[in-house]
Order: structure tokens, then sequence, then C-alpha cells
């Protein structure tokens, strides 16, 4: 039988009533799982990886989930769940998440035992706690509380969660996993909660992730190493060659100069530089933040732009001939180059490689020969502003915040865009991580409010989902 739902049904006095009754379990529960060093990048953690996996599947079946399984791979496992709605018309979500974590121990600058959770004021420190452990166990409250502000016995949304343990080992074997299990993870929507909000006051929601593409050049020239004084200038120089290459790889523009790689580019429009605009960028805090005293990029476009919507490449490296002290007059015989590629909503990656491959061979001259090697490339993913799912995820964020929620990008590239090649679906990024969160480093930490708030927004959503999904089909 189908169960109608009332967005303002499920409002707010009702949640945040079960979420303050239920909030010292959950933080317990969570400091439990924060507890268990799940490093996938160590293989001596591989037993508390899996041991991470087992945890959270038996909370997840603890939460109510029916159907609640942990997937092998030729790695680390990942756990699926899945609760039906009930409602023939009910759309399908999937969440996705990850509770594998960044090495880490006290010598690398933690104030206290990285895998022993400390409550410090409002904030939980413990690595994982918001990257990514915490945001993948809100939602474990937040269907608790979505079904006791609705009277439901399942969710309005068929619900179903794909939590990876490898994600920060690179995902080696994500999209094999997802691919072969395709038909079980099918869904109308992605939600990705491994992301982040602007600020502490300015609540965000991201609408997309670039792509990335990489590359190591190797030049080669003479077969050994010979004396400059002999050969030099009357033979090509493999050093000389990178160089050339890094020099011609930017116009004056600072746009990149091989062909066709900007076929695609999914331009902004103006309304989303209006929106990016909105933002309190402050440059020159940005700028201490990254560690660097100036702004460079693409003519025409703000930084915010450069890093979010805007395609780049860079030198990650370039080496080649004597290192040592002192000199050494020599025509090296090999030099290298690394190479990467940020993609954006349109580029296809596969053509960016071809479009760099033709570009290098065209650039270097006789007597220098060449091995390119790209790596696993990451494709974009972006979904437009008037999406209705994304459109959902505004209006639960907005109720729980209690103020307008603003847009970002992300500049960076995950696992996301493989859900939506795959699943052919839209992704929506719904984070309540901020900036001084510290992922990856010492003293990584969580706002417990921010934290609530997240199991707040989650406790909408659903009931927001399914109702205007049917209005828009």
């Amino acid at each position: 039988m189908s169960q109608s739902v009332d967005s303002d049904v499920s409002g707010g006095s009702a949640v945040r009533t079960f979420i303050q009754t239920h909030r010292a379990a959950f933080l317990d529960d969570l400091a439990e799982w924060l507890r268990i060093p799940s490093v996938s990048a160590q293989p001596d953690h591989a037993d508390d990886v899996r041991r991470s996996a087992d945890w959270l599947a038996a909370r997840l079946k603890e939460t109510g989930f029916p159907t609640v399984e942990v997937w092998e791979t030729p790695g680390a496992p990942a756990v699926f769940a899945e609760w039906p709605s009930g409602d023939p018309q009910a759309p399908t979500v999937l969440v996705y998440g990850h509770h594998d974590v960044q090495p880490a121990a006290r010598e690398d600058g933690w104030h206290t035992e990285p895998f022993e959770p400390v409550v410090r004021g409002n904030r939980l420190y413990a690595r994982g706690a918001a990257d990514d452990k915490g945001q993948v166990f809100f939602h474990t409250l937040g269907v608790r509380a979505h079904l006791a502000a609705t009277g439901r016995s399942t969710p309005a949304v068929n619900l179903k969660l794909l939590i990876e343990g490898e994600e920060e080992s690179g995902s080696p074997h994500f999209r094999a996993l997802i691919e072969e299990c395709g038909e079980r993870i099918a869904a109308d929507a992605v939600i990705v909660s491994d992301t982040g909000m602007w600020a502490e006051d300015t609540p965000t929601v991201c609408t997309g992730m670039r792509g990335l593409a990489d590359c190591e050049i190797e030049l080669r020239g003479p077969d050994q190493d010979i004396h400059s004084g002999s050969f030099g200038g009357a033979v090509p120089n493999p050093a000389t060659a990178a160089a050339r290459l890094v020099a011609a790889l930017h116009d004056e523009h600072a746009r990149v100069a091989v062909p066709g790689f900007y076929e695609g580019v999914s331009e902004l429009t103006d309304r989303e530089r209006e929106l990016f605009a909105e933002l309190p960028f402050d440059e020159e805090s940005w700028l201490r933040t990254a560690k660097s005293h100036a702004t460079h990029g693409e003519a025409g476009h703000t930084t915010l732009e450069r890093i979010w919507a805007r395609p780049t490449a860079e030198v990650n490296g370039i080496g080649g001939g004597y290192q040592g002290p002192g000199g050494k007059t020599i025509v090296p015989s090999s030099a290298f180059l690394k190479l990467s590629f940020r993609l954006v909503a349109g580029q296809d990656p596969d053509r960016v490689e071809e479009a760099v491959r033709t570009w290098v061979a065209d650039q270097l001259p006789n007597g220098i020969s060449h091995t390119i090697t790209f790596g696993a490339a990451t494709r974009p993913c972006l979904t437009p502003l008037d999406h209705p799912a994304l459109q959902s995820v505004v209006r639960a964020m907005g109720k729980a915040f209690e103020q307008p929620i603003l847009f970002t990008r992300e500049g960076g590239s995950g696992p996301a865009a493989d859900l939506q090649d795959v699943l052919d679906a839209p992704v929506l990024f719904l984070g309540i991580s901020v900036p001084s969160d510290g992922w990856h480093a010492p003293n990584e930490k969580v706002e417990i409010d921010l934290l609530l708030k997240g199991v707040e927004t989650t406790a909408y959503l659903w009931g927001d989902l399914a109702e205007h999904w049917r209005d828009a089909h």
C-alpha cells in the first residue's frame, strides 16, 4: 500500500526531539567505530579494515535495514545495505561513502591518540571523524529520525547504502565492483556523503567534481650521458626537450595549449558565476592556506572558477641529467615529466589522452624518442542546478540549518563519477564537514553540532525526495 509523505509532517520539532534523545548513544557508537584503525593503505591493518566493515554491517542491521551484506573485493571489503520503501512509486536512492581511513600516528603531531576518540567542547577528535565515518554514520540516525517523525515503518524512498573500504587507497577495485553489482545498486539518484561545506556559518551543497587524467613521459636521447663539450649543441638534449614541452603546455593566457583539450567543455552559465560570487571568498586567506604568494591561472576567470569549473594541466614533476653536487658537463641520456589534467563536465578522458599523446609526439624533435604512460582516469561529474533531486537536498539542508544554502563545486576528483557513469544517475553531494576538520591531517575532528545537522538533513531528505520525485515524473 502506498504511503503518502508530507514534507511538513516530518517537521523540525519531532525530528530534533528524536535526535536529541538519541544523541549520546549515537556519539558513543560512532566513537566505538572510530577506535577501529581501518587504514586501507597499510597491509598490516587489513584485519582492521575487515573488522570495520563487519562493525558497520552489524549497526546497519540494528538500524533496521533488512538486507545487509559485506561484499568482497580483491582488496578491502565494502558494505551494502538495502531498505525498500514499500511504495511502488518511490524513487531509489543510493548513499555512497567509505569506511577506510588515512594512516595516523601520535608522532605525526596528534595531541591525543588518533584512534582513541576525544570530545573537547563541541568537537570530536579522531581519525575518520569527518572523513568519512562520521558522515557515513549520520545516515543511520537520520533514517530512524525520518521514520519516527513520519510514523512510517519503511523509508519514503528505496534506500541503499554502498560503503567502500578502499577510497583512501585510490578505490582500485571500486569500478569493477559497481560494474559487477550494477543491478543491485541501481538507483534514480546517488547521495555522496564524503564531502564538506564552505564554512560553519555558510552551509553549501556541492554540485560537481572535476575528473582527472595523469601521465608520465619518458624522453630518451643519446644511448648514454655524453660530454657536452664534444657533443653539446650538435645532438638533441632530452632535458631541453622536457623543458620545451613544459614551456609549450600553456599559452600566454594560461590556457592549456594542447589542441582539442577544451573539446566539449561545459562552460559556466551567468547564473553559476553569480552563485560562486555569492560565497564569502577571501582570496588573501585562501592564499595563506595554499602557502602561495600570488594567484595565477586562466585569464577571464576568478580563482574559484579556476579550481572548480575550469580544466587544468599541471606539471607534477620534471627531471633528468645530473642531480648531484657541483657541475657535470653532460648531455643527459634521458629526462622525464609527470603531468596531471583536471577535467570538467563535457570532457572525455579518453579524448584528452589521445590529444595529449598527439601533442607530445608533434612537439619532440628528431632524435628524441619517448614513452608516455597514462594512469587510470576519473571522469568529471556535474548535476544541473535545476535537477529535482538536487533541489530536494537544498530544501532539506535549508530546513535543518534554517538559512539559505549556497552552491560550490569540488576541485578534486573521486569515485563519484564512476557511480554516475555506471548507474547513469545524478550524483548529489551531502556533507557537513568544514575545512578546519583537517582531513588527512593530524588532529582530524568533526563539529558535533554540524554532524547532527547532517542527521537532521537526511531525516527531512527522504520524504522530500519521494514527494517531489513523483511530481517531476
